[in-house]
């Protein structure tokens, strides 16, 4: 399990990373098209807000993976550890199903209804940009997945006990 938590990491980290510094190309391109070309590029400004929306859906997932999403530890904190270890599932059930009925399967329809709409300037399929959508939803939910696991068998300072594993 740890095996395949840190290899999605470094997966969502690199995805993650090449949108960023895509994003910083593209955004310094319109720069200089606009201001020293005198000729502005739509497409690259385009380009640049699926960009950010990719580079914040996968910022999503590891996040999730985590266990860093919203949460109130003052309230769980008080119950004992076998309390806390069942909010903690709970919360991560609730992040699952999220993640299976909006994200996947809300993804999917909504990408197939924009593969007929292309974008104004790239002239792409809109549904291919939507494709990150069911893709990150299948993501969190093996990273979902992967945090009841360890709640389940460490509790819930689960990534505390992965991190001295990994060390060890």
């Amino acid at each position: 399990m740890k095996k395949l938590r840190t290899g999605l990491n470094h997966v969502l980290n690199g995805l993650a990373g090449i949108s960023f510094l895509a994003m910083v190309v593209l955004t310094f391109w319109q720069v200089v098209a606009r201001y020293i070309l005198k000729n502005p590029s739509v497409w690259s400004e385009e380009l640049v807000s699926y960009l950010f929306a990719w580079a914040s859906l996968f910022g999503a997932c590891l996040i999730t993976g985590e266990r860093g999403h919203m949460s109130i530890p003052v309230i769980v904190e008080r119950f004992s550890a076998s309390v806390q270890k069942v909010f903690g599932i709970l919360g991560e059930v609730i992040a699952l199903l999220f993640s299976v009925i909006i994200l996947v399967y809300g993804g999917v329809q909504i990408t197939q209804l924009a593969m007929g709409q292309l974008t104004s300037s790239l002239g792409v399929a809109v549904g291919v940009f939507y494709v990150i959508l069911p893709l990150s939803g299948i993501l969190n939910a093996l990273y979902t997945i992967l945090n009841i696991y360890d709640i389940a068998k460490y509790g819930v300072v689960a990534e505390a006990v992965s991190q001295k594993e990994g060390e060890v």
